[in-house]
């Protein structure tokens, strides 16, 4: 049933131009799949369907450039198909670039309170949850700071701590934990069990097979912009090492 989904994605499809995004003319749009691939475009997704269970925890995996972050700003809202749909039941927090949508000439403490507004985190919300977040974050020294002076890793660690902070259903992480350190990392993982725990979805993008197997219950194989694969995320990834080890 719907309600117990979180995410339906059904024949999904999102082409690009090389070096940029792919705008389509009235000519385009009326004119049938055929036209809809002209010189130097190439789909990036194609024929993509699956659905999420609520508290589901989904890894996807394949090599770079197979549509795994493209995929997932599709199911953020970021960007819009070409072909098919993605349907999204109830918010989500989406952790998937280390700017996460923050404003570089704007303070830390302005950028939390837009970020999470914008949200729908409502003002005594923020104020209540402020000093967690910059606590989590580790930027205390910081607050006052224009978000564009933050080095990598600190922006990674405000990103986190505001979107985990949020009370969406679904969290969207991609590569950006990457960039953290370790120590930092393990207390993300941390706190990406409780949510778990707490009944939370999860679409997770990784090349980690270690991160992979201790979050995620269920893979899905991304190849040349194809669903390859949907299913345990052992047997996921034993297929996906198979082929790069050819």
């Amino acid at each position: 049933m719907a309600s117990e989904l979180a995410i339906q994605v059904e024949n999904l499809g999102v082409h690009f131009r090389r070096n940029r995004r792919g705008g389509r003319s009235l000519k385009d749009l009326f004119g049938g799949s055929a036209r809809r691939t002209r010189p130097g475009e190439f789909w990036a997704l194609r024929n993509v369907s699956f659905d999420v269970a609520r508290g589901e925890a989904i890894g996807v995996v394949g090599r770079n450039g197979q549509g795994k972050s493209t995929l997932l700003k599709l199911v953020a809202g970021v960007l819009l198909p070409d072909e098919g749909s993605v349907t999204v039941h109830g918010g989500v927090a989406p952790l998937i670039e280390i700017t996460g949508g923050f404003v570089g000439d704007l303070t830390v403490r302005e950028n939390v309170r837009l970020t999470a507004g914008l949200h729908g985190m409502s003002k005594a919300e923020i104020a209540r949850r402020f000093d967690d977040i910059i606590g989590f974050a580790e930027i205390g020294d910081f607050v006052e700071t224009p978000y564009k002076h933050l080095s990598s890793g600190m922006k990674v660690r405000l990103a986190f701590a505001v979107v985990s902070q949020l009370d969406e259903p679904t969290l969207l992480v991609d590569e950006v934990l990457a960039v953290g350190d370790k120590a930092f990392r393990e207390k993300c993982y941390r706190r990406i069990d409780e949510l778990l725990a707490d009944g939370r979805t999860l679409f997770f993008v990784s090349h980690n097979e270690k991160d992979l197997r201790r979050f995620c219950t269920r893979g899905l194989y991304l190849d040349k912009g194809a669903l390859k694969l949907d299913a345990p995320i052992a047997e996921v990834l034993d297929a996906y090492n198979a082929d790069y080890n050819r």
